[in-house]
């Protein structure tokens, strides 16, 4: 907990470094600044999961969502096994969310499934990173597995700094037939529309009750500004907390710059913890 609030962080990545590209290291070096994060792993690059566990008791942090990523043309292959370590290690406080990429999974609903069984709680898919349109139709057997599971769905919203990235995909209006077509399905756009599509992840929002906003890599004190045309306090009752850990200068710094943001102590609750868990029942 942190000032005696229960913490969900429902976006890191904790990749074996040897996975990555070259810009993964630029970025994480660039967004963490001196915040601890390369305490946790290993002179090989693989985390330490003793260690991450200890720097998230001391962060506040209660439960943490741990992502991988099927992305070769951007950020790596950053396979979902590697974070199994983690589970194991603690299995209260990690817990793993499943990624696909249609150029190197079929079928793939079977693979969604395969990682599902590993424990997954929600399924996270890049289209940006991964360079393909989440409205494609070969994804719609996948859409509706989640859908017969109760299983949330996590996409990229936004830009992307990294080479190989394809930001078009991004748009969250690509959505706009899906979220219709798949009702009961939850869909959380990450990082709630970064770059030139606030505006769009924010709307559909607040008209379409499947949709929500994951808050990671977006300052919290910047939030105001980046949701300008909209009411903050109703808007936030969709917004879930996430880090982009490790590109972040400290889970606890972020929780407490929201908490600044003078939201209702209901929603602010509900978006350090309670959607989350409202999404995601295997996290309780």
């Amino acid at each position: 907990m942190i000032d005696g609030r229960f913490v969900v962080d429902a976006h890191v990545h904790t990749p074996r470094l040897p996975t990555l590209k070259p810009a993964w290291m630029d970025w994480a070096r660039d967004f963490a600044g001196t915040y601890p994060w390369r305490t946790v792993y290993d002179d090989e690059g693989s985390v330490i999961p003793a260690a991450m566990d200890e720097l998230m008791e001391s962060e506040g942090v209660d439960r943490v969502l741990l992502f991988c990523e099927y992305s070769p043309r951007a950020t790596g292959v950053q396979p979902i096994e590697d974070n199994l370590p983690l589970v194991a290690y603690n299995p209260s406080r990690f817990r793993l969310v499943a990624n696909v990429n249609p150029h190197l999974h079929h079928p793939l609903r079977d693979e969604v499934a395969r990682q599902l069984d590993l424990g997954a709680v929600a399924l996270k898919l890049h289209p940006v990173h991964g360079g393909f349109s989440p409205a494609d139709k070969e994804l719609y057997p996948v859409y509706e597995l989640c859908a017969s599971l109760g299983v949330p769905v996590v996409l990229h919203s936004g830009l992307s700094v990294f080479p190989g990235s394809r930001s078009s995909f991004g748009d969250p209006a690509l959505l706009s037939d899906v979220v219709e077509d798949f009702p009961t399905v939850n869909f959380v756009f990450a990082h709630g529309g970064r770059g030139w599509w606030y505006d769009t992840a924010a709307f559909m929002a607040q008209s379409r009750p499947n949709v929500w906003l994951d808050l990671a890599g977006l300052p919290p004190k910047k939030l105001p500004d980046y949701y300008a045309r909209f009411d903050l306090p109703r808007l936030a009752r969709k917004w879930i907390f996430g880090t982009d850990w490790p590109g972040v200068p400290g889970t606890a710094v972020n929780v407490r710059s929201i908490a600044g943001l003078g939201l209702p102590e209901e929603t602010l609750s509900d978006v350090l913890a309670g959607n989350a868990l409202k999404l995601m029942p295997g996290l309780k």
